[in-house]
């Protein structure tokens, strides 16, 4: 939780006290559902945690903007970005029902107004969004396959609507058919050494009517 706090010093009081609560409701409900592996679940706030704000770190979402989470799994980066935007709305969905019903437990119980949770495909979505997130649940080409069409039309970040994606290691090959895809080093924000090959991946993506 310190680690929060040290690059998010401007947490309110109810923020403070949902990120707090995030360790004993994954520990909690990795006994019952193991959604994050055994040999990270004590990295939970760095790992996962912190990872998930390095977004933040990237865009400022504007009040009623939408975020659509695909392949939330246990709620990444979806729910840490959700408390630290509390009045931004954010979408997580998943196709396996018992990370969903993981998800919908740790929203509920940290009473996230600004939080939907569903088990669904991407394809399958209804509707447009500002930005779509993701913590590397595929390559770039089908990832961009499954929600090139859920794109809102009208800008209101600093940033072009499109993908703000998490990724690791080396991506030339991945995005050499998205040459305007910006990259962001997430060691430029966060000191520990698992940041040291982490990414945010910017891709503006055009409105499909």
């Amino acid at each position: 939780m310190d680690e929060i706090l040290k690059y998010f010093p401007n947490l309110t009081d109810l923020q403070i006290e949902q990120f707090q609560k995030l360790d004993f409701l994954y520990h909690d409900w990795n006994e019952k559902i193991n959604v994050i592996s055994r040999k990270d679940i004590d990295s939970l706030y760095t790992k996962h945690i912190l990872h998930s704000l390095g977004i933040a770190k990237v865009m400022k979402f504007e009040p009623g903007a939408t975020v659509l989470d695909v392949g939330t799994g246990g709620g990444f980066p979806g729910i840490p970005l959700a408390i630290l935007f509390p009045e931004t709305r954010f979408y997580l969905i998943d196709v396996i029902a018992k990370k969903i019903r993981v998800v919908q437990g740790v929203v509920d119980a940290l009473e996230l107004k600004n939080v939907k949770a569903e088990q669904k495909r991407a394809e399958l979505v209804k509707g447009d969004f500002d930005f779509i997130v993701s913590r590397a649940v595929t390559n770039m080409p089908d990832f961009v396959s499954w929600i090139k069409d859920k794109i809102k039309k009208q800008h209101k970040h600093l940033l072009k609507n499109g993908i703000l994606y998490l990724k690791g290691g080396d991506l030339a090959e991945e995005l050499k058919d998205f040459p305007n895809a910006t990259l962001y080093d997430l060691a430029d924000f966060f000191e520990d050494e698992f940041f040291e090959t982490k990414k945010v991946v910017h891709l503006p993506l055009k409105f499909k009517p």
